[in-house]
């Protein structure tokens, strides 16, 4: 018996951290601006939740069982994505918590900018080869 109220405890807490959370509480509802642009907004969810309970000696042979159980969320949004002419992009919203967070989300931005430059430079040096052939290897220097 005293399983089955503890199971109790605990399904109606996850029950209501459903209610609670889904889908749309992490990607928000599309926006529709006038001007064409959708903005979908962007949400961290964290949550945590927590239930016990006990038997209690009794004279009686009924048994007792107390027990309780209690469950936290936080929603904060982050970030939004912007769809405009067909491009996507996202804008984030929040500060960084640390320095390991800031070097993750830099990667895609510095992993662009090198690529741009290693692609320039391999143009360049192919316009370089280019000018560096004599055009007319008869007529010599």
């Amino acid at each position: 018996m005293s399983e089955k109220s503890a199971g109790a405890i605990l399904s109606s807490t996850i029950e209501k951290i459903r209610d609670l959370v889904d889908t749309s509480t992490i990607i928000g509802e599309p926006i529709h601006a006038e001007s064409g642009v959708t903005i979908i907004p962007v949400s961290k969810v964290t949550y945590g939740f927590a239930s016990g309970g006990a038997d209690f000696p009794s004279k009686n042979t009924k048994e007792l069982f107390g027990g309780g159980g209690g469950a936290g969320v936080t929603i904060t949004p982050v970030a939004f994505l912007v769809i405009s002419d067909g491009e996507v992009t996202l804008k984030h919203i929040t500060a960084y918590d640390n320095a390991a967070e800031r070097v993750v989300n830099l990667v895609p931005e510095m992993f662009d900018k090198v690529t741009g430059l290693v692609n320039k430079a391999k143009k360049n040096s192919s316009q370089q080869a280019e000018t560096d052939v004599d055009p007319d290897p008869a007529l010599g220097d």
